[in-house]
């Protein structure tokens, strides 16, 4: 299930200029559905730690309109895990790889004084 709405959100980012919240629609999403995903979307992002997204919830609409929380709901976590995971991937390329090639230059090294014939 997930897969799936990783595979909306990428054909959604993807379309070219349109607004997410068009596409949606245009795909037969209902229009409270896509205001809800977009919100969600956006406040996602935020508590992800992304200073581009803006929370924002139509409480009592949250609260009385189930189409609309389904899509807020959804989209606050997929918004949310895909920040997470972009964040966890820039992390990883700036310090691990970095501490791959130490370990790596630092075994090296053990090899070659272990060769060394003094």
């Amino acid at each position: 299930m997930s897969r799936y709405w990783l595979g909306v959100c990428i054909a959604l980012l993807l379309s070219g200029c349109e607004t997410t919240h068009e596409q949606m629609v245009q795909n037969g999403y209902p229009p409270a559905y896509a205001d809800g995903y977009q919100d969600g979307c956006s406040s996602g992002r935020q508590a992800a730690g992304l200073m581009v997204g803006n929370f924002r919830k139509d409480v009592q609409r949250y609260l009385h309109n189930r189409q609309y929380e389904s899509g807020w709901d959804d989209g606050f976590r997929q918004c949310h895990a895909m920040q997470n995971s972009e964040e966890q991937r820039l992390y990883h390329e700036r310090f691990w790889d970095d501490r791959d090639r130490e370990w790596q230059q630092e075994k090296d090294r053990g090899a070659a004084r272990a060769y060394r014939h003094d």
